[in-house]
């Protein structure tokens, strides 16, 4: 059974989660409400859930390569409206890493296939920010700048979406963080200041209702 060392792991947990708490799964079935919502990077080094020390149910996620926010993008939008809307996340973490590869390709001027379309977007992030991260010589520091720069700029698109802004014009409170990884010491950094309302945000991106 090729599978077979993941299913021996997974009834090992369940059995532990049970141990710990006989109606965990039960509840679990019921509803889920998770207070935040995290955008991150599909990175296997990257697990969500453990790294903030949160349980099945209190974390709603969506990861894609280099936590890229893009806004025809209709597999985000549709968990970005559903953790807004119907869970009412209270927290929207965009959460890059360290040492991203997806960041560290789109700085080289090489073709990798299919994701270059996806890298676009970074390498649009990484035009606009060029002449400042080539000073920077050694060339991790320089990845390790332009993942923060990154978090910063998917950060701003999560803000200027029209389901962000209109859970702001409704009252909904909501902050948005931007947060980043160390793969090195798993530990978790503020980026920038956190956005909980239009005023924050330039006045060109600002809708209201």
């Amino acid at each position: 059974m090729p599978l077979r060392d993941l299913f021996v792991n997974n009834a090992a947990w369940a059995e532990e989660m049970t141990r710990d708490d006989p109606a965990f799964f039960s509840a679990l079935a019921d509803q889920q409400t998770p207070r935040y919502l995290w955008i991150g990077c599909a990175d296997s080094r990257v697990p969500a859930n453990e790294i903030v020390g949160l349980r099945p149910g209190e974390l709603f996620v969506h990861r894609n390569v280099a936590n890229v926010v893009v806004h025809s993008d209709l597999n985000f939008l549709s968990v970005l409206q559903y953790a807004v809307e119907v869970l009412k996340v209270e927290h929207i973490m965009v959460t890059g890493h360290y040492g991203c590869g997806g960041v560290r390709a789109s700085m080289q001027n090489e073709q990798y296939g299919l994701i270059d379309n996806w890298l676009r977007h970074i390498r649009d992030v990484y035009y606009r920010h060029q002449s400042d991260l080539d000073d920077i010589e050694d060339e991790d520091l320089r990845v390790d700048r332009m993942c923060e720069l990154n978090v910063v700029e998917q950060m701003a698109n999560v803000c200027h979406t029209s389901i962000v802004q209109a859970a702001w014009s409704r009252g909904q409170k909501m902050w948005v963080h931007g947060l980043i990884y160390s793969i090195k010491d798993g530990l978790l950094h503020t980026v920038c200041s956190s956005i909980n309302g239009p005023d924050k945000m330039p006045r060109p991106y600002r809708v209201t209702r």
